[in-house]
């Protein structure tokens, strides 16, 4: 019984090592990243934005486990340059609040999107979606195609897929209570001892640049609310995406699509061709590059969102629209 109650009191003490070590890190990791940009509320949340530029409207949706700062890092001074660019911390990302319940399915965050276009005034702007971003984009058109005027999709989730790409298997725990405790005992951890083959494979063929976790805010996926809230996107992607993909053909807006031939966390031709497939009017362009196009390739994603913008003002019928 005694050697018994060591082995508990040593692994009681290198959790609670554990945590404090979470709890250390992730308050300064708060202290280092203030927001930069606004804030709104909507529905409720407390969402956190960035205006810049001037022109016409384009709104910004990040991916998994991102926020804002991997526009801001380089892609959105580059479009700011000839239009106003409106970036968004989706919820629980950022600095926006998550939802009280933990659900963020893609169609409350399309209703969300719409309702935060309504509220700044902005007119049927450009959406642009980077990643599962990309499917949210998709469900604001399906759901709320009078809020936008076209779609700019940068390496989308267009289709359904069990399979969770190995970067985001943690974010796969089907447990709450599991999801919370390993948010405050095993997230740091694990992430600084696997931050090579992590970046490896969101990056992958490309380098990630070397300050990432810094100037794109790398580090902020470190907080466990931030985890915790990528978990629920998760689970919302299985719970709304299957009728969306059902829905595409609904579609009617102009849709531009770029993707890296080489992306290691979404197959171009899965995600680009199906989705070309399934909307005739779908504009797909690829490039030699991986998934995070923003950051390794800004110069190539602004000609992009920029020709996205050109092509929703040929086909605007009242002409409300200038491009870039």
């Amino acid at each position: 019984m005694q050697n018994v109650a060591i082995i508990f009191f040593i692994v009681f003490c290198l959790l609670l090592l554990l945590m404090v070590f979470t709890r250390t890190v992730t308050n300064k990791i708060r202290r280092g990243f203030p927001p930069p940009g606004k804030f709104i509320d909507i529905e409720g949340l407390r969402l956190h934005y960035v205006e810049q530029g001037a022109g016409p409207a384009i709104v910004m949706i990040h991916g998994l486990n991102g926020q804002l700062r991997h526009f801001t890092y380089a892609l959105a001074a580059l479009v700011a340059t000839r239009c106003k660019v409106i970036l968004l911390d989706r919820p629980g990302a950022g600095h926006s609040s998550a939802r009280a319940d933990g659900q963020a399915g893609l169609r409350s965050q399309a209703a969300l999107v719409a309702a935060f276009i309504a509220a700044l005034g902005l007119d049927h702007p450009l959406l642009v979606g980077h990643s599962l971003g990309g499917a949210v984009a998709l469900a604001v058109a399906l759901d709320h195609p009078d809020a936008i005027s076209g779609l700019a999709l940068v390496a989308p989730l267009t289709q359904v897929q069990t399979d969770v790409p190995p970067a985001f298997k943690a974010l796969g725990i089907a447990s709450p209570a599991l999801r919370w405790l390993y948010s405050r005992l095993f997230l740091m951890p694990m992430a600084i001892r696997h931050r090579k083959a992590t970046l490896a494979m969101v990056f992958g063929p490309e380098a990630a640049p070397a300050d990432f976790p810094t100037a794109a805010g790398g580090l902020l996926s470190l907080r466990p609310e931030t985890y915790l809230a990528a978990c629920a996107d998760l689970r919302g992607v299985a719970d709304d995406l299957p009728a969306l993909v059902a829905r595409y053909g609904d579609i009617r807006m102009p849709v531009s699509v770029l993707f890296g031939r080489q992306d290691r966390i979404l197959d171009w031709q899965r995600h680009g061709e199906c989705l070309r497939a399934q909307v005739p009017q779908v504009r797909l362009e690829t490039v030699d590059g991986g998934h995070m196009l923003p950051l390794t390739q800004p110069q190539t994603t602004a000609a992009f969102i920029e020709s996205a913008v050109r092509v929703r003002g040929r086909q605007d019928p009242s002409n409300r629209y200038q491009p870039c």
